[in-house]
């Protein structure tokens, strides 16, 4: 019987623990996240390329992992572990934005946004993302439409 009740009050600890769970961003707060943090205009892109490239990469999930046979793509920009990230599988990992790829898999984006920040700008645009480049190029604002953001006139960039 105290077995029982100690595997009962385990499994009770270990259900109420916060955890470094992922979450599925709306449409609409994903725009305004990103642009609070400077997205729009940012390499000459509108917010609605980048939640279009959002869409495209992980469909708004911050645990979103995609294997490419020798590395990983992670997090809801799916930065890449070849060359941005370090998950310890990948042989020579660059690891450009000095992170390990387990971070960009949970509910806080702010980590993500930075590398996201250093690849578009070291791809002078969002190139990198096959995402952005098969399905972005062209009329994005339908990513935004309905969005209450501010300076709504000006989301063009």
């Amino acid at each position: 019987m105290k077995i029982l009740l100690f595997l009962g009050l385990f499994l009770l600890m270990v259900l109420a623990m916060p955890g470094a769970e992922g979450k599925v961003f709306e449409r609409c707060e994903l725009a305004r996240v990103l642009q609070w943090h400077g997205f729009n205009g940012f390499v000459g892109r509108k917010v609605a390329d980048w939640v279009c490239l959002v869409k495209h990469e992980s469909n708004y999930k911050t645990d979103a992992i995609h294997d490419n046979g020798s590395n990983r793509d992670y997090g809801i920009f799916q930065i890449n572990s070849k060359y941005w990230c370090e998950d310890g599988k990948t042989p020579e990992s660059k690891n450009g934005c000095q992170i390990p790829c387990s971070k960009l898999l949970d509910d806080d984006i702010e980590d993500d946004i930075c590398c996201a920040r250093k690849i578009a700008l070291d791809a002078n645009g969002l190139t990198r993302w096959p995402g952005w480049v098969k399905y972005c190029q062209g009329d994005v604002d339908s990513y935004v439409k309905g969005c209450k953001l501010r300076d709504l006139e000006n989301i063009g960039g």
